[in-house]
């Protein structure tokens, strides 16, 4: 039996890549292999038996007392906690391999140069831009932003790129440094899985080596999602409510085409998108957090999900779960979004631009329902034969066997 070190910060469902991580893990255990996690202790996380190894959970919050700040500034930028509970761990387990997701700020590359003295091969899968961007989206201000390419890192502090903070931005921009220095990814790491052609073309502009990537886009299993063809008379948005989801742009152009939303999501921006809806007379039903059977009937009943992010998608499982469950995809063309939306499968609109938005949003509602129909069931049989759960695993099977493990 083959065994894989899974490793990722969280170890509870918090996020698109922790659902990566979590179905990447099923899908190897099917075929036969035994998983490992090493993760952060929650109280969220899932049960695991080799939880006593997790380090210990370094969020770093702005109320902690200032000691408890220290200590875990330090962490953020190199753990020798989890240095040492992994050198505790290894004692006991021998891994084929080691496929790492998100360890940045908590986990942190401490654990890489142990992983390599073992001759483990280790693969991370990249779910952001943080090997370019040290503060993952690209964005500061709410716009895009690449001041940092070309090694101008001192942007960082300079913009307070990290929460708007000075001393969160240092700490961030300390971890940067160091790992630059001892080259933590460029020197350990054998093959970095990017889900997306725009996140391998952005990290290669930004330096990276080609040779050093291979491209498996992020899956979801159809199977599990029961799809409603049909189309209902409402627009559906499902995801965080944050300025960089440009949920806003979607009130707007809602508001001009006098289409009716549903809003599916909690976040920072809530209060901010609910007056907004109110002033400008949006007839928009705010849904709070909904998951499992609530959101898939939701979404079921939607004329098409919009997805109006302004920020660099990587590859947005939003876009692949709306197809499963048989919806066409109104989605802004900016990251790797482009490259999961077809003419046949939904349609793409400049980010950011209300106009556009309002157009396709007044042609959807036009639209004969049979038309889409057709949209909903094209994207679900793409979906089937590009995405599915087979095909993701024969391609990391494939690059694993290319690192030397035979399977």
């Amino acid at each position: 039996m083959k065994r894989l070190l899974a490793i990722n910060n969280y170890h509870y469902q918090r996020g698109g890549s922790e659902m990566v991580f979590f179905a990447h893990n099923r899908l190897l255990e099917e075929a036969g292999w035994e998983v490992v996690p090493f993760s952060m202790q929650h109280p969220l996380n899932l049960p695991s038996r080799w939880s006593s190894y997790f380090v210990e959970n370094s969020d770093l919050e702005e109320d902690a007392p200032l000691f408890h700040k220290a200590r875990r500034a330090g962490r953020l930028i190199y753990s020798l906690e989890a240095r040492r509970n992994l050198q505790r761990l290894l004692e006991q387990i021998s891994p084929d391999l080691c496929h790492l997701h998100n360890i940045y700020h908590h986990i942190s590359p401490s654990i890489l140069p142990l992983l390599k003295g073992r001759g483990i091969p280790l693969v991370l899968t990249l779910h952001d831009l943080k090997l370019a961007c040290p503060a993952y989206s690209m964005m500061n201000g709410g716009e895009i932003c690449e001041r940092c390419k070309g090694g101008r890192l001192h942007n960082l502090v300079l913009h307070r790129c990290i929460k708007n903070s000075l001393p969160f931005s240092c700490i961030v921009l300390a971890e940067r440094l160091l790992h630059n220095l001892l080259g933590s990814y460029r020197k350990y790491i054998d093959r970095f899985v990017v889900p997306s052609r725009f996140l391998l073309e952005k990290l290669v502009e930004w330096g990276w080596e080609r040779r050093r990537f291979t491209l498996i886009p992020n899956f979801i299993d159809p199977g599990r999602l029961s799809p409603r063809f049909h189309p209902g008379d409402r627009f559906v948005y499902f995801g965080r409510l944050s300025h960089e989801k440009g949920v806003a742009i979607l009130l707007e152009a809602a508001a001009r085409s006098g289409s009716s939303l549903t809003i599916i999501g909690t976040g920072p921006e809530e209060e901010a998108l609910r007056a907004l809806a109110g002033k400008r007379n949006v007839a928009a039903k705010f849904m709070g957090h909904l998951s499992g059977p609530e959101l898939q009937a939701a979404v079921g009943a939607a004329r098409a999900v919009v997805v109006p992010s302004t920020c660099y998608e990587n590859a947005p499982l939003t876009v692949l779960e709306s197809y499963a469950l048989g919806k066409p995809v109104i989605a802004s063309a900016i990251g790797g979004i482009p490259e999961l939306v077809r003419d046949d499968t939904g349609a793409t609109f400049t980010a950011g631009a209300v106009e556009e938005l309002a157009d396709l949003l007044a042609r959807f509602s036009r639209q004969p329902d049979s038309a889409l129909v057709q949209m909903g069931r094209s994207g679900r049989d793409w979906v089937a034969s590009e995405f599915g759960p087979e095909r993701y695993r024969q391609q990391i099977l494939h690059l694993y066997g290319e690192l030397g493990i035979r399977t």
